[in-house]
């Protein structure tokens, strides 16, 4: 089970952080994604992390401005959104699965959600 939080509404250029808690104890067997829907479209990758945090991918429209990180000993994965644009409103969603690294951007390839976490943001 994953647990997201920390979304909320933010000013234009603010910054929030993201958590995303899972239970059990194999979280750390698990790849981890963020994925953003905003209203009246399709849910779209953010970013994903390797199962030790090493190696992460961002899209390119948060790429410099968002972090995503993990401690496996707290099961929870992060996401800092700094320098938010309007256009960065949407739900947020964690996931857990285990793409093959070149298909993590791929919703359907995660085995698990978060019920997700809205960021509005104020222009």
């Amino acid at each position: 089970q994953l647990q997201a939080s920390g979304g909320g509404l933010v000013q234009a250029g603010g910054s929030l952080r993201l958590s995303c808690a899972a239970s059990g104890s194999t979280f750390s067997s698990y790849r981890m994604g963020w994925f953003r829907q905003a209203p009246g479209k399709e849910r779209d990758f953010v970013g994903a992390i390797s199962w030790s945090g090493g190696s992460t991918v961002y899209a390119d429209s948060v790429k410099g401005r968002f972090t995503i990180s993990r401690d496996n000993a707290k099961n929870t994965v992060y996401l800092q959104v700094n320098s938010l644009k309007p256009e960065d409103a949407a739900v947020y969603y964690c996931a857990a699965g285990n793409p093959p690294w070149g298909l993590v951007k791929s919703p359907n390839r995660y085995d698990y959600w978060g019920q997700g976490t809205p960021v509005t943001v104020s222009s």
